[in-house]
């Protein structure tokens, strides 16, 4: 039997989840490449054998999209899948314009053939776009659970970019793993604030093998799984109840994006997060699209509660983010930028003119992060040394870092480091409406 030749194009994510539930194993098709984009150095790497599964004893090779025409050609690839997510609509239906003019069909894959079932009840937390508050979101429903003395096991969406093999089933439980694990920075944002809460998290490449070790956690087996979501991508497990947070400082973004508005078709929960910081309009706007594509779905209105770890009044800052949030998630500003003016700096100083190395490349290819901002980019240890030395340069009293980690832990700076912390505090009685509806979908 003649195998269909695929195309896989990703960002070290969903595309290896995509082959590992509709390809791996099935001799109807044969994978002959990735693609990879969005992330810096994903590319050049060999998806290894090991998680192939016998059809591919060499593995799969990991190319930059920009190979995608010739990889075509040169194969005679039938079916290119799209597998990334955050991007525009228009965005998506050019890469299907250059892959149906090249002779192929262009797929993308949905929940039912994607979605793993677990033993256990799973609760879900997504977004529309990247930095929405997916995290703080996920932290506030954990404390809901110990509250109810529910053990709770998270799982995050993949972010391997180092050894994929390594990185098959990874486990956090201390700050320790997040070294012997060799995470970026970009990975311990996620993975951090789950440990300093006292949570276990678990990521990795192959979610069934890693579905199966959280329901059977060595601390103790869980009452429910917390999908953790990445970007705006919709959940890899089977979920009993669907939470989706949305950003009403983007409207509009939860209809235009991919695959933000499949989250929000599919919500049982909407948690509209930033209110406090939203304008009356934009705020309507997003509500009127949520009670449209989304009637069924019980609607949160929220405040991101800011905290500031110092006295900042009257100093001028350095005011770092979370890089993925200012970069593909196009969002011109972040907590530090908001707490630096709710909490009297005298100045935000602009990084741009003190960049090196990697840092002024991403100013170059993201020319539209918001200003004065640094985004704390640290895909590997150059990046990481290239944030530092950025930091460094600029004349400042003191970094702001509005990001999830202690950034004090990564890099040597010349300045103090004070963090800005955030959490989500839902209006009215959206508390008690969140906890009564996931008593109802969980645990009757």
């Amino acid at each position: 039997m003649k195998r269909k030749k695929v195309l896989i194009m990703g960002a070290a994510g969903r595309d290896f989840h995509n082959f590992n539930t509709v390809f791996r194993g099935n001799p109807e098709y044969e994978v002959v490449a990735f693609t990879a984009t969005q992330i810096p150095n994903i590319d050049g790497r060999t998806y290894p054998a090991e998680l192939c599964g016998e059809l591919y004893p060499q593995g799969i090779p990991i190319h930059d999209e920009a190979a995608m025409p010739q990889l075509i050609r040169e194969h005679g690839v039938e079916e290119v899948v799209f597998a990334y997510t955050d991007v525009p609509y228009q965005y998506v239906m050019n890469r299907c314009a250059l892959v149906n003019s090249l002779g192929a069909d262009f797929r993308l894959l949905g929940y039912d053939k994607t979605r793993l079932r677990s033993t256990r009840p799973v609760i879900s937390i997504c977004a529309v776009r990247t930095g929405c508050g997916k995290s703080q979101t996920t932290r506030y429903i954990c404390e809901i659970f110990k509250r109810m003395a529910r053990r709770v096991v998270a799982v995050r969406h993949p972010m391997p970019y180092g050894n994929l093999y390594a990185q098959r089933v990874q486990r956090f439980a201390e700050i320790r793993d997040l070294e012997s694990h060799q995470c970026t920075i970009e990975e311990m944002e996620e993975y951090e604030p789950h440990i300093a809460a006292g949570n276990v998290i678990y990521a990795g490449v192959d979610y069934e093998a890693i579905l199966r070790c959280a329901e059977k956690d060595p601390a103790g087996e869980p009452d429910v799984i917390v999908w953790d979501g990445g970007n705006n991508d919709f959940p890899f497990f089977d979920s009993d109840l669907k939470v989706v947070v949305i950003d009403p400082l983007r409207p509009g973004h939860e209809t235009g994006y991919y695959a933000g508005e499949i989250n929000l078709c599919m919500a049982d929960v909407i948690v509209i997060n930033k209110m406090d910081s939203a304008a009356p309009r934009d705020a309507e706007t997003v509500k009127a699209n949520c009670s449209r594509l989304a009637p069924r779905a019980v609607i949160i209105e929220a405040d991101s509660t800011l905290s500031v770890a110092g006295d900042i009044s009257g100093k001028s800052v350095l005011v770092v983010e979370d890089g993925p949030t200012l970069t593909h998630g196009e969002m011109k500003i972040g907590a530090a930028s908001v707490a630096a003016h709710r909490f009297g700096a005298a100045r935000i100083v602009d990084p741009r003119p003190s960049a090196v190395g990697s840092i002024a490349a991403t100013y170059q290819k993201y020319p539209e992060v918001g200003e004065g901002i640094l985004p704390a980019m640290g895909y590997g240890e150059e990046q990481i040394r290239d944030l530092e030395a950025t930091i460094n340069a600029v004349d400042a009293d003191l970094v702001l870092s509005g990001t999830p980690i202690d950034l004090a832990r990564i890099v040597r700076a010349n300045k103090p480091i004070i963090r800005v912390s955030y959490e989500l505090s839902p209006r009215g009685n959206g508390a008690e409406a969140l906890e009564r509806v996931i008593v109802e979908n969980l645990f009757r």
